[in-house]
């Protein structure tokens, strides 16, 4: 997953810029990011402060190693009971 160049307190303050009136277009230039990139922070992190996005952030990373770890060890789990079926 690529590492964004923005920064939790920047797409934070987008946001509040966005929601007090300032049009998508014109933070989007100023920023170096898409339009849809800006309307995904506002569905995404409207209404919380910089501190609850880095969290949020951090929290979904680690959901997401989670998964993977349980994929991980239900895919062994399969293999493991494929070779037992087979050897008796």
């Amino acid at each position: 997953m690529r590492k964004s160049k923005i920064s939790d307190k920047e797409i934070s303050y987008v946001v509040q810029q966005m929601e007090a009136g300032i049009p998508a277009n014109e933070l989007a230039r100023k920023y170096g990011v898409s339009e849809k990139t800006i309307y995904l922070w506002r569905k995404k992190y409207g209404g919380l402060a910089a501190t609850e996005v880095k969290e949020l952030r951090l929290l979904r990373e680690e959901n997401r190693k989670l998964k993977r770890l349980v994929a991980d060890l239900a895919l062994d789990k399969q293999m493991l009971q494929d070779v037992l079926s087979k050897k008796l």
